[in-house]
Formats: C-alpha cells, sequence, structure tokens
C-alpha cells in the first residue's frame, strides 16, 4: 500500500531551484516574481494589535475571539455584501493549512472525489490526496463517474490566471453541488485585489440566493494585508458545516494564537491600509503588463488577482521560465498549476518599487 509520502507529488517550488540559482547571478540581482510573498511592511493597526495582545500566557479559544468574529463579519458585510452570523466565522492558521485538511476534516477518503479547477492552486490535489480521495481537475458541470463528489472547489479570483467567474457560473455550481449533497468551497483569498472585474463572493445572495447550506468561503490576511508571516485566514459560510469543523478542531489542538487574533480582528477592522495596498499593487502592475507586452508576451485573465498571466508565442512554459532567468527575473510555469498552464508562466506583482523597475527595464531589452 502506498504511504502518504508517495501519494503526494513532487513539492513543485523545488523544480524552480535551478532557474532561481541563474536569475541570482544576473548582475543586478534576482527580481523574484515567482512565489507570490508579500514584500510590503505589515501595517501598523495589525503590529500595535499584535503589540497590545502579546502578555497571552493562556490558551487562546479554538473558535476565535467575539471581536475576531465580528470584525471578520463585519469586513464581509462592509466590503463584499455578504451577511454571515459571526458565530460561523471559524480562524484557520493560515488558508493553506485549511485548504490542505479540508477534505480530511470533511471525513472524505477513499472512493471520494475531490473537484478542482483545471488551472490551479496544488493544494487543492494534495488536500485531496492526502485524505486518499480522488482528485478531479474540472472546470464544467460534466459527469465525474459513479463515485460521490464529497468536495468541490472554487477559486474567484483564479490563483494563477487571475480570473474572476460570474455570479451566473458561480450560481449554477451551487445549484448542481445542492441537488447532490455536495460541499462547495470557495477560495476568496484574492477577493480584495479587483482590476478589471469586480470578484462576487460564493455567500453572496446573487449566488446562493441567501442561504449558505453547503457552502463554504476561506478568507486570508496575507494579500489584503500583507500579513503572510502571521498566518492567518478564516473560514465561513453554512453554520453546520463550520460547527463540525471546530469541533474537529479543538480536539487537534489546531488554534491561532491570541495576538495573531488580535492583529486579524484590527486589520479586518480597519479598511485605509488595504486601500493603500491595493493602491502599491495597481502601480506595479500597471508597470510591468505593459513592459512585458512591448517584450512579446500576451496577457490572458488577469482581471484580479496578485498575477499576469503570460505565455510568449512559440515557448513553452519552462522555455519562458528560463528566457527570463537570463535577465535576472524568476517567475512561475504555468504547468505547476495544470496542464492547461504548459505554455504559460505567472507573473507576480508582488516585489518592491525599486525591483519592478528593475523588471521593467530588464524587459525593455528582450523587447
Amino acid at each position: 500500500m502506498p504511504t502518504l509520502v508517495t501519494r503526494l507529488p513532487r513539492f513543485p517550488w523545488d523544480a524552480l531551484e535551478p532557474y532561481k540559482a541563474r536569475a541570482l547571478a544576473h548582475p543586478g540581482g534576482i527580481v523574484d516574481l515567482s512565489v507570490g510573498t508579500p514584500v510590503d511592511p505589515v501595517p501598523d493597526v495589525a503590529r500595535e494589535a499584535l503589540v497590545a495582545a502579546r502578555n497571552a500566557p493562556g490558551y487562546p479559544a479554538t473558535a476565535g475571539t467575539s471581536a475576531l468574529r465580528q470584525a471578520a463579519a463585519g469586513w464581509l458585510a462592509r466590503r463584499h455584501g455578504v451577511t454571515v452570523d459571526p458565530g460561523a466565522v471559524l480562524p484557520v492558521i493560515g488558508t493553506k493549512e485549511l485548504i490542505a485538511g479540508l477534505p480530511s476534516l470533511l471525513g472524505l477518503g477513499p472512493g471520494d472525489v475531490v473537484v478542482h479547477p483545471e488551472l490551479a492552486y496544488p493544494t487543492y490535489d494534495v488536500g485531496a490526496r492526502i485524505a486518499g480521495a480522488r482528485p478531479v481537475a474540472a472546470d464544467a458541470l460534466v459527469s465525474l463517474g459513479p463515485e460521490p463528489v464529497g468536495l468541490w472547489w472554487l477559486n474567484s479570483p483564479s490563483n494563477p490566471t487571475g480570473r474572476v467567474l460570474p455570479a451566473e457560473h458561480l450560481r449554477k455550481v451551487v445549484s448542481w453541488a445542492r441537488e447532490r449533497g455536495t460541499p462547495v468551497a470557495s477560495d476568496e483569498c484574492y477577493i480584495e485585489l479587483a482590476w478589471e472585474a469586480r470578484p462576487v463572493s460564493v455567500l453572496h445572495p446573487d449566488v446562493c440566493g441567501g442561504s449558505h447550506e453547503g457552502l463554504l468561503a476561506v478568507h486570508s490576511l496575507s494579500k489584503r494585508s500583507t500579513m503572510a508571516g502571521y498566518r492567518f485566514g478564516f473560514v465561513t459560510g453554512d453554520p453546520d458545516l463550520v460547527a463540525q469543523l471546530l469541533e474537529i478542531r479543538k480536539h487537534a489542538g489546531m488554534i491561532v494564537p491570541a495576538p495573531v487574533q488580535a492583529a486579524a480582528a484590527a486589520a479586518l477592522a480597519d479598511d485605509a491600509h488595504a486601500d493603500a495596498q491595493h493602491a502599491r499593487y495597481r502601480a506595479r502592475r500597471d508597470a510591468l503588463r505593459p513592459a512585458l507586452e512591448a517584450a512579446g508576451w500576451v496577457i490572458e485573465h488577469s482581471q484580479a488577482g496578485l498575477y499576469l498571466w503570460a505565455t510568449h508565442p512559440g515557448r513553452d512554459c519552462w522555455e519562458s521560465v528560463a528566457a527570463l532567468a537570463e535577465a535576472g527575473i524568476l517567475v512561475a510555469p504555468g504547468s505547476m498549476y495544470g496542464p492547461a498552464g504548459a505554455r504559460h508562466v505567472r507573473v507576480a506583482l508582488t516585489a518592491t518599487d525599486e525591483r519592478v523597475a528593475a523588471a521593467v527595464s530588464r524587459l525593455a531589452a528582450l523587447a
């Protein structure tokens, strides 16, 4: 019988190491546009709240503080037109942890199917494999065979493509899933980073008809508030599903530290820093996109989120990665996100203004 390790694919970022070494050797230094890790400072409001809550000798609540749950519910209502019961908000230790563990937490295993987008964050696939379920990449509502679909993942705005799914598409998935008793989990970590289209949550009344039955939405402060190092996210939606997740997480000790909860509550209650960060990313996007296009790249989708989804005529993704690495620019190969990405690369907006300017200059030399 295969072990858990043998069920998992090779960690995808390991394959990028030789290209990173090549980019690091550039005389002007590397411009790392690959992983998408935030580089801007954590907002003062979050840091101050963390410091104020630093004397935390006791165990924090797995369910989160009332202040945190209220702040998350308030943010969803204020910014996204979504009403949730604060009691149905559950903090998690970074959303990657939840995404990787959700199939297991929902009791899925051999004989179950987990559906995820054809171009997708690899952790949806990994989470299914950890549970022993079968991951299936599908964007359409198609017959998936005799196995029950135990979970359907949505991701809008998409990582890696930046595609925004319209409310009509989301409604069709929700209707299909409800007819079959399949939970739908929507990864909405990039929902505040809109450029050319406005994302809508799966919990919005236009999608779900006002009922959150069978639905979960996953949110993060890593992108909105540059708090990736704090490892904070939350999940909300169907109160029964959230209660099920809470019960298991209490047993397993999966608890967000109290100072991080305080920092997250402060960040969720403050929109000014998020608007300022949005403007920073817009400026970087406005510099990188035309520079790529002038150098022969075609940008597809990229309506929202932290990435530009780019292809160069006549090249596969690894040829493109190699060509850019020679110029000291590191990007992610599209094949990392599924076979449909074999001719694309993902270009992150997460570099300092100085490094983005360096990339623009180097791309001009390639034009």
